[in-house]
């Protein structure tokens, strides 16, 4: 068995400051993937300790974005190349191939798509990047070999993947074309391929074990009463390909129990595979 946690950290320095030590230590978690780490290697490796193999994409502009894999195990190859350098000096994208203690391979995608604005450049920027994802998603998920993208998307795919979503219909995350995106790696709800990995699609591997209700939500808003009344959205998201997706035996969002216990906006999205 893998235990593989996702989560923004919304700064990592941040986060242990404010407690991510001790949920790490009690996590069994055998593969971290981050987003928005907002430091240097050498953060990440006092923070960590020597106990990780830590691969790390920094964003070209210091305290912005940054994706980074840390395991148990060593990693057998790093890619961050994606696209144009526009986007492949964003520290967005960061894949690690690594072989399990039991001896199978596995690919690890820690992934930070842009929060857009509609109608701005920061819309744009999203778009291009999401293209360019789509390209690469095609090709993983075609892969034979077990492939697996974590990560903050920030986008609801689906009504029950934020509270508020008819207040959302003309914002950044919840758009109709990017949405649309989704349905490219995954499919439709309406159809009968949806969340199935057929013809090289994704699964939503969140969705696929808790069905179709709302949430879970692992994104609230620091502010007002967002979090103690649930008001969030589910925009951190475990995708598996066909090869992976069987393995799943758990899947949980480890939400603070309080508003004054939590270490970032985000909660830990936590999958255990059988691999």
């Amino acid at each position: 068995m893998v235990r593989v946690a996702s989560v923004n950290v919304n700064g990592v320095r941040a986060a242990f400051r404010k407690g991510m030590g001790p949920w790490l230590d009690a996590s069994g978690v055998d593969v971290l993937a981050l987003q928005e780490v907002r430091a240097e290697r050498e953060d990440l490796e006092a923070l960590l300790g020597e106990s990780w193999v830590i691969a790390h994409d920094a964003a070209s502009q210091k305290g912005r974005a940054g994706v980074a894999v840390a395991s148990r195990v060593a990693h057998e190859d790093v890619r961050v190349t994606l696209g144009p350098q526009s986007v492949d000096t964003a520290g967005r994208w960061l894949e690690v191939d690594l072989t399990t203690p039991q001896g199978n391979p596995l690919t690890i995608v820690s992934c930070y798509v842009h929060s857009g604005e509609a109608g701005t450049p920061k819309q744009d920027a999203k778009y291009e990047f999401l293209d360019i994802m789509t390209k690469r998603l095609k090709k993983l998920g075609s892969s034979d070999q077990r492939a697996l993208v974590v990560g903050d998307l920030n986008v609801g795919h689906r009504t029950l993947d934020i509270r508020n979503w008819k207040g959302n219909l003309k914002n950044s995350g919840f758009l109709p074309e990017e949405r649309a995106y989704f349905d490219t790696w995954m499919g439709n709800e309406d159809s009968k391929d949806y969340n199935t990995g057929s013809a090289g699609r994704w699964v939503d591997v969140g969705r696929a074990f808790h069905g179709d209700v709302e949430g879970p939500y692992s994104w609230w808003s620091w502010r007002g009463q967002a979090f103690d009344n649930d008001t969030g959205w589910r925009i951190d998201y475990h995708l598996a390909n066909a090869p992976l997706a069987g393995a799943l035996t758990d899947y949980r969002v480890d939400r603070a129990a309080s508003y004054d216990t939590r270490w970032s906006d985000h909660a830990p999205v936590i999958a255990d595979y059988d691999i």
